[in-house]
């Protein structure tokens, strides 16, 4: 299943507290060599970026030294609806909020399309643009963009998925992958006693094979569960070959279930690919909190799934953290400055390039009923008003959510 070795993350703690504080007189060189005095330069750290984008407005003078365009690509709009719901809004608000005008970026999206993303990577470059923030397809578009861009003198940051094999890697931003995948694990262990699942049977999938965050996220969980299967306590049903379609999942679902009546538990990668085999179980008068299952990324039908007892709980990424976090590195280097060491607080090792990355990574949290009111609720990620629409009000009062 797998496509290449795992690619492994150093997270290192910044000693920053302040959301934003003021460089002192320094001169510092980035890794393209490039320098810059830094003196009186604003400095973000990873705890800077909150709900309320109040670390954005403190880099304006970042926004007003750059030069060029700065483009962020999405990949598509079906393995998550995070892209157009989430990304597409934060990022702009971030640029808006940093001074940018919409003359100076754009955010778009390749749906689905390796073609398509390697075209508006070229297009935007074309346009002036001196820094990109990609979210590979692939690591076969994200090479070929990252050579291009390279060619041209412009800088890339590998947006919430990394292109591996590249050269040269400028910068990534994520959270911790591998740490999404122990939440998912832990949370499913948690579940599995919860729901008293006797002599668990219990299906693992996986996100597609092709996606380097999805083998992080296998990595992640499978350290949490692999101790069950071997121990006997557990059984392992089957790991069916991967996708982030949801369609493919349940038919990836179905042909085991058809074979493998006995499954009771099953492990999946995000709330996405979770949600049609819910409505499947649930046609077959699969009662709640008899199968449980796993989810990322906090969406609506997700968090509803959740109430309703069909899915254990999901990995929530503030991606208002990540957007900022992206937009914050693109105006350093937009402005030919070496970006602090307390926003890049962690490296990325790509084994096939063999090159270490600097990186963002931020901090996933696992979100069940006991912590959605303070969470994505509080947060707005999900409004409560369409959380708790029709037939989950009882279950989000439950919760302690307010409508």
């Amino acid at each position: 299943m797998r496509v290449h070795p795992l690619v492994r993350t150093s997270l290192v703690v910044a000693g920053a507290t302040l959301a934003v504080a003021a460089c002192g007189s320094t001169s510092s060189s980035s890794s393209s060599g490039s320098s810059t005095s830094q003196a009186s330069t604003p400095v973000v750290t990873t705890a800077s970026f909150n709900r309320n984008f109040t670390a954005m407005s403190q880099l304006r003078s970042l926004a007003a030294k750059g030069k060029g365009l700065v483009a962020a690509i999405l990949p598509d709009t079906v393995s998550s609806a995070r892209y157009t719901e989430f990304d597409a809004p934060f990022l702009t608000k971030a640029f808006e909020l940093a001074g940018l005008k919409p003359s100076q970026f754009i955010v778009e999206n390749a749906q689905g399309s390796d073609a398509t993303e390697l075209s508006m990577a070229q297009s935007a470059i074309s346009r002036g643009a001196s820094v990109l923030i990609v979210d590979p397809l692939d690591s076969g578009v994200g090479v070929e963009i990252e050579k291009y861009a390279a060619a041209h003198g412009v800088r890339v940051i590998n947006y919430d998925r990394l292109t591996l094999g590249s050269s040269p890697q400028d910068y990534y931003v994520s959270f911790n992958n591998v740490r999404v995948g122990e939440l998912i694990g832990q949370g499913f262990v948690a579940c599995v006693a919860a729901w008293h699942v006797a002599h668990p049977n219990v299906l693992v999938m996986r996100g597609a094979p092709t996606d380097n965050n999805a083998t992080l996220f296998a990595e992640g969980y499978d350290s949490v569960i692999d101790p069950y299967f071997r121990s006997g306590e557990w059984t392992l049903v089957g790991t069916p070959p991967g996708t982030w379609t949801p369609s493919v999942a349940l038919t990836e679902f179905q042909q085991m279930y058809t074979a493998h009546r006995n499954i009771n538990a099953v492990v999946t990668p995000n709330d996405e690919n979770a949600a049609p085999i819910i409505s499947y179980l649930q046609s077959l008068h699969i009662p709640p909190r008899t199968i449980p299952m796993t989810g990322q990324d906090a969406t609506l039908q997700g968090l509803q799934n959740i109430l309703a007892g069909y899915q254990c709980g999901t990995v929530y990424k503030p991606i208002y953290e990540e957007a900022q976090a992206a937009v914050a590195l693109a105006l350093y280097l937009r402005a030919g400055m070496t970006p602090p060491s307390a926003l890049l607080n962690g490296t990325t090792h790509d084994p096939v390039s063999g090159n270490t990355i600097p990186s963002v990574l931020l901090t996933p949290e696992w979100v069940t009923t006991k912590n959605m009111a303070q969470t994505v609720v509080a947060d707005n990620f999900v409004p409560a008003s369409q959380l708790c629409a029709g037939s989950y009000a009882a279950a989000c009062k439950a919760a302690g959510i307010n409508a």
